[in-house]
Order: structure tokens, then C-alpha cells, then sequence
């Protein structure tokens, strides 16, 4: 699987702490080989366009849409972020 990121993640990626972004990248290596991984609590959203919400710490996540052989992330923050994935 690939990894494709939308611009709004992008963004978001870049305002997060270094701490964080280690982290992400972390998790992201772990999702790729293992998304049903407990660790990252994936789990399908409440939204007609498939999206998918995954853990990166207590207090942040990702969201992110399979699709065939890629994994578009679209988004990264704090709960507050879930609102709008």
C-alpha cells in the first residue's frame, strides 16, 4: 500500500509538535503494514464517504480513505479535527 496525503493534512502536518510528528510518522509505518494493529484503534467513521479515523496519541488523530492500493490521509489534529475529517 502508498501513502497519498491531501493538502489540508499536509498543513496539518506541519503545525504539529516535533514530538508528534515523530510519533505520526511512527504510527504511519504502522498502518501500512498493520492497520488493524490495536495500538492504532482504527475505526470506521460516521461519514457517507468512507473515512477511517486512527489514533496517534491520546489526544491526536488521523483520518484517512482506502483507496484500491493507497491510503489518502486527509487529516491530522486534535479531537476538535474530527468535526470536519
Amino acid at each position: 500500500m502508498k501513502l497519498e496525503f491531501t493538502k489540508a493534512f499536509i498543513k496539518d502536518y506541519r503545525k504539529l509538535p516535533s514530538s508528534i510528528k515523530k510519533t505520526t510518522d511512527k504510527n504511519l509505518a504502522l498502518l501500512l503494514s498493520n492497520s488493524t494493529h490495536p495500538s492504532l484503534h482504527v475505526k470506521k467513521m460516521n461519514d457517507p464517504r468512507n473515512i477511517w479515523e486512527g489514533r496517534v496519541t491520546d489526544s491526536y488523530r488521523l483520518t484517512f480513505q482506502i483507496k484500491g492500493d493507497t491510503c489518502l490521509l486527509r487529516r491530522i489534529g486534535t479531537h476538535d479535527m474530527l468535526r470536519n475529517p
